[in-house]
């Protein structure tokens, strides 16, 4: 049961008198001049935003985030208010001069952080006040996640909700008392005041309050480390209970605002595939149609936004992410494996090539996020008229896209009009007397004269950090979407990606930077900018699945090597192993005085790190036989399994890792003998009314399996057969490959063995309409061996789509 804490808000909020205005702000010297210089330091290229300014056109104020790298701090190194970074120096001063803190969370592209750094941060009222009474800090959370976490379950405590910008107010020693997100300007100084009046007056009142806080954080904390065994009956719950939430009309879950709820997507992914379940299948069908025909999604450009502010998917709140984009380009392209839909690999070829086009660096990493803002309005820069629809294109386009993406003089939107596709695009072909394949051609015609339009107006924001967290995740999408579609331009991104990441973001002892921030010159040499601190459990935990994903694709042991390096430091650094939980941040990395948070395991917008982390750990194991990560990744379970059973549905990453850790993982690859043998197949086009599926075990030299006929009766041959839930098929006929006879150095009679590459052709027949387009489940049952030891018999699984392209 959650502590319920009581907001001081609540019961102290007034309204307090004006303060003057206009004033400048003091400090020592030696500090003022170190500012000075890190201005003159950023050269001329350097533009600074700032309302306030000098008659020459240089800001009036500077603060300490003018010696950050953060793009979002360095957004806020010119208001009035004299902002500290994270660290020792604000809560020095904030102890020797007996004030309390306020902390400020956000990050660059945060429509909201703008808004309130435009109200209040640049209000000399506010700030002036601000400046006398507090010690302010402003954090960048996408650079200093953990940090985030334990303030954002703080907050959720003391107002119910969490979200950016978060502002919060502390003791000198870190301990929060009041919390909310967003204030507007004049309820912001009131709470100023308030708090300000509060800690001078019920001194002994805040520090009651801050105390509980943090006792009730650290008590949740520690009731989500009981262990239990873990029910599988819980994720058919968690399947129920989220396509119970279905809308059925448009798509999606719940009401607005209407995000993606990625994990949930890939858990009915997962059992859409794994169980052929018709529920979990419907609810992707109805909703990741409606996505793709919504204002979500750049219909010009290509690329998701974060998330929809109505129903209909059709007003987003239009920044876009670089995790949004690696995680539903990874939705879409398991959807089309599990359907073939070609609309859905349209969407995924489309989100990969806005990513490669407009975020990335030319050295090769991804850029995080861009704006919701361009030109100081929301969604300027996606958005249209007739009028400007009719100067950019021909006639006839001009007159087809109006119809098709839905404008009218009027606008959906603030006068504008957001592109999207009120009718399905074969019932619009057909009202055209166009092809499907003809109005295809006309739409991408179409779309790239918008795209080069556009590129005419003001860009939105772009925030360039190149996190190492994200990069892992899109390392991850390309890679896979490499594999699956035979893509060499995927291909190589994914791997000069990593090849980046690897030499600017990790450093000796496998240890990772959170993020780089470009070069700058020293004497003459190019230096990075790293930010700081340290990575945290998210990079390691995703660079590691990314680089996973990439061995997966060409098999090169480095990048196996690489991922085990992350996950052998990510267990070192992160690991509780009594609890079977992850810390977010390492041990040395101090947040105030509070307690050291660890991952809930619970999804967000983005599926938990301990999902992560478990699914790292389960394909470690069978790509590298190293018992220890098996043991690892027992123990998360064990860790988890109570607090899975009071809400299923909370933990769908994690339960799609526990499945695939328990049952085996999906796709046309699958490994054996702890990671020495590959099993890769994959279905040839239809022939005389079946399918061929083709299925090759690559052995390592030294290695062998026993053929399907090995000459012997008590050894376990090698055998193929349909896979759990393959109704709706019918395996017509099996050729198995010549055997080679060897003479083991154990056995005095030959054997009939498979060496190097074997391939094994079956004829398939497809006898429903569920198997018509769901991936063929198989199961190859074989034993490998070597000449000197024989591995326990095993049962390896494949999920064939019938799509995917044939392996290398």
């Amino acid at each position: 049961m959650r502590i319920v804490i009581l907001s001081m808000l609540q019961w102290l909020l007034w309204a307090g008198a004006p303060v003057q205005a206009a004033y400048q702000v003091e400090r020592p010297p030696a500090v003022q001049q170190r500012l000075e210089a890190a201005l003159k330091a950023r050269g001329s290229q350097y533009h600074p935003r700032a309302r306030h300014l000098k008659a020459d056109g240089s800001p009036l104020y500077t603060n300490r985030l003018i010696l950050e790298d953060s793009p979002y701090l360095l957004q806020h190194a010119h208001n009035p208010v004299d902002w500290y970074p994270w660290g020792e120096e604000a809560f020095a001063r904030a102890r020797q001069e007996h004030k309390p803190i306020f902390l400020s969370i956000g990050y660059s592209t945060c429509h909201w952080c703008h808004v309130m750094e435009r109200e209040s941060f640049e209000d000399l009222e506010v700030a002036r006040f601000l400046n006398e009474h507090f010690v302010a800090i402003k954090v960048d959370r996408e650079s200093m996640p953990a940090v985030d976490a334990v303030y954002l379950e703080a907050v959720e405590r003391m107002s119910g909700r969490g979200g950016w910008p978060m502002s919060l107010f502390l003791t000198p020693d870190g301990k929060p008392f009041q919390g909310g997100t967003y204030y507007p300007r004049d309820t912001f100084l009131k709470v100023l005041r308030k708090m300000e009046q509060v800690w001078t007056q019920r001194h002994d009142e805040v520090l009651a309050q801050a105390q509980r806080v943090a006792d009730a954080v650290a008590a949740e904390d520690q009731r989500r480390g009981e262990a239990a065994a873990f029910d599988p009956a819980l994720i058919a719950r968690a399947t129920r209970t989220i396509t119970g939430m279905l809308d059925e009309l448009q798509g999606g879950f719940g009401y607005a605002p209407k995000f993606p709820r990625e994990p949930w997507l890939f858990l009915l992914l997962d059992q859409a595939e794994r169980r052929h379940d018709a529920d979990s299948l419907r609810a992707l069908e109805i909703t990741l149609d409606a996505m793709a025909r919504g204002g979500i999604f750049d219909q010009v450009g290509g690329g998701f936004h974060r998330y929809a502010t109505d129903n209909a998917w059709l007003v987003p709140h239009f920044e876009k992410m670089l995790y949004n984009q690696a995680n539903l380009g990874r939705v879409y392209l398991d959807g089309w494996r599990l359907t073939g839909r070609d609309s859905w690999r349209r969407v995924l070829e489309r989100t990969l090539d806005y990513v490669l086009r407009d975020m990335s660096s030319p050295q090769g990493g991804f850029y995080s996020a861009s704006d919701a803002d361009s030109a100081g309005r929301e969604g300027l820069f996606f958005t249209w008229t007739v009028e400007e629809m009719r100067r950019a294109l021909p006639a006839g386009d001009a007159d087809l896209a109006i119809a098709l993406y839905g404008l009218s003089e009027g606008g959906n939107f603030e006068g504008r009009n957001i592109l999207h596709l009120p009718e399905d695009l074969h019932a619009f072909a057909l009202s055209r007397g166009l092809g499907d394949e003809q109005l295809q051609q006309r739409i991408e015609r179409i779309n790239e004269r918008l795209r080069r339009w556009r590129e005419r107006r003001v860009p939105p924001l772009r925030d360039d950090k190149i996190i190492t967290a994200w990069n892992g995740m899109m390392i991850g999408a390309l890679a896979e979407a490499a594999r699956v579609l035979d893509s060499p331009v995927y291909r190589q991104a994914a791997e000069r990606a990593a090849t980046f990441v690897w030499q600017h973001n990790h450093h000796a002892g496998g240890q990772l930077w959170r993020a780089w921030l470009g070069t700058q010159a020293d004497g003459g040499k190019a230096r990075d900018r790293r930010g700081r601190p340290d990575g945290t459990l998210a990079d390691y935990a995703h660079l590691a699945a990314g680089l996973l994903d990439l061995y997966d694709l060409d098999h090169d042991p480095r990048w196996l090597a690489r991922s085990r390096e992350l996950a052998d430091a990510m267990l070192a650094r992160f690991f509780d192993p009594d609890r079977g939980r992850f810390y977010l941040n390492e041990a040395g990395v101090r947040i105030a005085t509070m307690p050291r948070p660890q991952d809930d395991g619970l999804d967000g917008a983005l599926p938990s790190l301990t999902s992560v982390a478990l699914r790292v750990l389960g394909r470690l194991w069978r790509r590298s036989g190293e018992s220890d990560y098996l043991d690892r990744a027992n123990a998360v379970v064990a860790g988890f399994a109570a607090d899975i059973a009071e809400q299923p549905s909370g933990y769908a990453a994690l339960l799609a890792a526990i499945d695939e850790l328990r049952d085996g993982e999906l796709g046309e690859q699958a490994y054996a003998a702890r990671g020495r043998i590959r099993v890769t197949g994959f279905l040839q086009s239809p022939e005389q009314g079946h399918r061929t599926v083709n299925v090759d075990v690559h052995i390592p030299s030294g290695w062998h399996i026993n053929a399907h006929r090995p000459g012997e009766g008590k050894l376990v041959a090698t055998q193929l057969r349909l896979g759990p839930n393959a109704d709706g098929w019918r395996l017509l006929r099996i050729d198995y490959p010549e055997a080679t006879l060897e003479r083991l150095v154990f056995r005095e009679r030959p054997l009939a063995v498979y060496q190097g590459r074997a391939r094994i052709r079956a004829a398939v027949e497809a006898t429903g309409d569920s198997a018509s387009s769901l991936p063929l489940p198989l199961i190859l049952s074989l034993q490998a061996c070597s000449n000197e030891v024989c591995l326990p018999p095993e049962q390896v699984g494949l999920s064939i789509a019938l799509k995917a392209a044939a392996p290398p």
